[in-house]
């Protein structure tokens, strides 16, 4: 009854754990397993319909709400998931101090991981006064400025000047890192095809045709995976050349697809799945997702920076 009524309360008293709480806003995470390398998170607690939200962007896969936290002042504990059949309960308790978050996750009640954590930046920039002129990418002849993350599984390569993932395998990271920038780049998606393209290596440009997605904005092709959908739903053409235009400046992002622009100047609040950390005010590379499926092909790719 005692764990019930404090969620009660909690729902009820916004302002006690809303914009007064040390863990209000957004936060980069980085979780640091017992065994196994580091990986980012992000979480934020905000204030929805007069009434606290905390959501987490988990390792992999989309954003979720968590229904069930409790804060005592510099403390936070929540339920990530309940038990099943398979798996025990999943915990986490953070303490804030110092504008820094640091905590455990628990599993079945044993510590699991820790987690270190600041805010994330708000990375809020002027768009350049003028772009570069536009530098390829791709060289249409190999993979010169590219790299596969895990090279024993790489199935990449340039075919009639084209870059094709010819299976499911190894991402593809570019050499270079970027800050602010204007993407450009073909793309011909399969049916069935599951791709993206990771701009700074941290936000994840949805690019597939699987069915499961056919109608759901946050998750289809164009959309920054589980935070921000176009507001404009394109007609589904696997099979065919398509074309993307992607302004991402501080942490607004504009996306033009096939001359329409399905994206303009939104925020994304924070890393989407599968980033390589959490270093949002550092530049970073792009990296295109090869673990999915094959049948991918890309081409013109290019970029324009800040002119200086």
């Amino acid at each position: 009854m005692m764990r019930f009524s404090l969620i009660l309360l909690l729902a009820a008293s916004p302002s006690l754990f809303g914009a007064a709480s040390p863990f209000s806003g957004a936060w980069d995470l980085t979780v640091t397993p017992k065994s196994g390398a580091p990986y980012p998170d992000w979480m934020e607690l905000s204030e929805r319909g007069g009434k606290p939200a905390l959501r987490i962007q988990p390792r992999s896969g989309g954003a979720r709400e968590i229904p069930e936290f409790q804060i005592s002042g510099s403390h936070l504990h929540l339920i990530f998931s309940k038990a099943d059949a398979k798996n025990p309960e999943v915990t986490w308790d953070l303490d804030v101090a110092g504008g820094r978050i640091t905590g455990t996750i628990s599993r079945g009640g044993t510590p699991s991981a820790e987690i270190a954590g600041v805010p994330a930046p708000k990375l809020d920039r002027k768009p350049p006064a003028a772009w570069s002129a536009p530098e390829p990418l791709l060289n249409g002849k190999d993979l010169t400025g590219w790299e596969p993350m895990t090279p024993n599984n790489n199935h990449w390569t340039i075919e009639n000047g084209e870059l094709l993932n010819t299976a499911g395998g190894a991402n593809l990271k570019s050499t270079r890192s970027f800050d602010d920038f204007t993407l450009h780049f073909e793309v011909n998606c399969p049916n069935d095809g599951n791709s993206g393209i990771y701009l700074r290596g941290r936000y994840e440009l949805q690019i597939e045709y699987q069915e499961v997605d056919a109608h759901d904005p946050l998750h289809s092709i164009g959309s920054i995976y589980s935070f921000v959908g176009p507001n404009v739903m394109m007609p589904r053409t696997p099979g065919t050349w398509e074309t993307f235009d992607v302004t991402l400046v501080g942490r607004r992002i504009t996306v033009v697809r096939n001359d329409v622009k399905t994206i303009d100047n939104q925020v994304i609040p924070g890393p989407t799945g599968g980033a390589l950390d959490a270093n949002e005010a550092e530049p970073g590379p792009f990296y295109i997702q090869g673990d999915h499926t094959g049948g991918l092909r890309y081409r013109n790719m290019t970029i324009q920076v800040p002119k200086r």
